[in-house]
């Protein structure tokens, strides 16, 4: 088939899951990439002869001190769209429906593609995780404290994608479904991880997504264990050693390397590492961007299904009980278990089946 896949570009998560079922895809299919922001140079740099990959623009969220700033992210978007988002998607548009004449969209919570089906009348396949938080029933104790935070979230995910033929929804925690044409899947895995084999390090893996928050490199170092610190000082291309506090330049090998010797996690609520961290049982200690409600509710969820924390804010206190509570944490993840991603890749594979079927003479 032809298909057009559509990335949401805002974090790297949706390009790392997209590029593993992208691999599969381009073995029997025409493909073709649309992907904003830094997910489109991801996916470019491994994209092989078979595989094309366009840049259109999409929106992003601004954060500071681990907290999503709403006037500054809607302005920076405006000013995006005004200087050559919106022309150069017109523009991608019409290449499109030129060159490729796709005969199925597949969307990482990705807005172009989707719209540019619904005007072509093409069926949707939604493959993401975010469709959780709309798609399924949550306890109200997961939710409590943030209601409103996920009435709004609830709003907005319900609006991005309506319609879809099917909902693969990726997952480490497993709601009941509420909603028709939607199924829940492991997550999705890149080879690296799923060839990674576990071991128990004593030191800590850190990850964090913004280098504001100035307090943390004090209370790591009081936790008295060696940290190796990714994405909190972006600039540096080596090392950085300060006592047994390991600041470390983002590479893709050495990320993993330090991830599946770890004894235990720390980062944001970012779904694609919770989900690295327990395929290879290790204990996360997750502390969400404020008001981004998906993290919150992963956060949440990590803690309820026992294997890690949730921590509204990232203190010495919270981390001392983390550290404390990691032999039992570790026991309660060792028991995840997942065959690679043969699940979803078989659901995409009955799907597309189905969506060739329905647009046949």
């Amino acid at each position: 088939m032809r298909i057009l896949y559509g990335v949401v570009g805002e974090g790297m998560g949706h390009a790392i899951r997209s590029r593993v079922i992208l691999d599969e895809l381009v073995k029997q299919h025409d493909v073709q990439v649309v992907v904003s922001g830094r997910a489109h140079d991801y996916l470019a740099q491994r994209a092989g002869e078979h595989l094309r990959v366009r840049k259109i623009w999409g929106f992003t969220i601004v954060t500071e001190d681990n907290e999503v700033r709403n006037f500054r992210t809607l302005l920076q978007n405006v000013r995006g769209a005004i200087a050559g988002g919106w022309p150069r998607n017109v523009r991608a548009y019409f290449d499109l429906a030129q060159e490729l004449q796709p005969e199925v969209v597949i969307s990482d919570f990705e807005s172009w593609s989707y719209l540019y089906a619904k005007v072509h009348d093409i069926p949707v396949i939604s493959l993401d995780n975010i469709q959780v938080v709309a798609r399924c029933a949550h306890d109200p104790e997961i939710l409590r404290g943030h209601e409103m935070n996920f009435r709004v979230a609830k709003g907005i995910i319900k609006t991005k994608l309506p319609g879809c033929l099917h909902y693969l929804v990726t997952s480490f925690f497993f709601p009941l479904v509420r909603k028709r044409r939607t199924s829940l899947h492991p997550p999705v895995l890149r080879p690296e991880i799923l060839a990674a084999r576990s071991e128990r390090g004593d030191h800590l893996l850190v990850y964090q997504t913004s280098e504001s928050n100035e307090a943390l490199p004090a209370i790591l170092a009081a936790s008295g264990r060696e940290c190796r610190v990714y994405g909190f000082r972006r600039d540096i291309d080596d090392e950085v050693v300060e006592g047994r506090l390991r600041y470390r330049p983002f590479s893709e090998r050495g990320f993993i390397e330090d991830l599946r010797t770890a004894r235990a996690v720390v980062a944001n609520g970012g779904f694609t590492l919770l989900s690295e961290a327990i395929y290879l049982h290790k204990p996360v200690l997750a502390s969400p961007v404020k008001k981004q409600f998906e993290q919150i509710l992963n956060a949440r969820y990590l803690e309820a299904e026992g294997y890690g924390l949730a921590a509204e804010a990232l203190d010495a206190g919270r981390l001392g009980t983390f550290l404390e509570r990691v032999p039992e944490l570790e026991a309660r993840v060792a028991g995840w278990r997942q065959d690679g991603n043969r699940q979803i890749l078989s659901a995409l594979d009955d799907l597309l089946a189905r969506a060739a079927v329905g647009r046949a003479p």
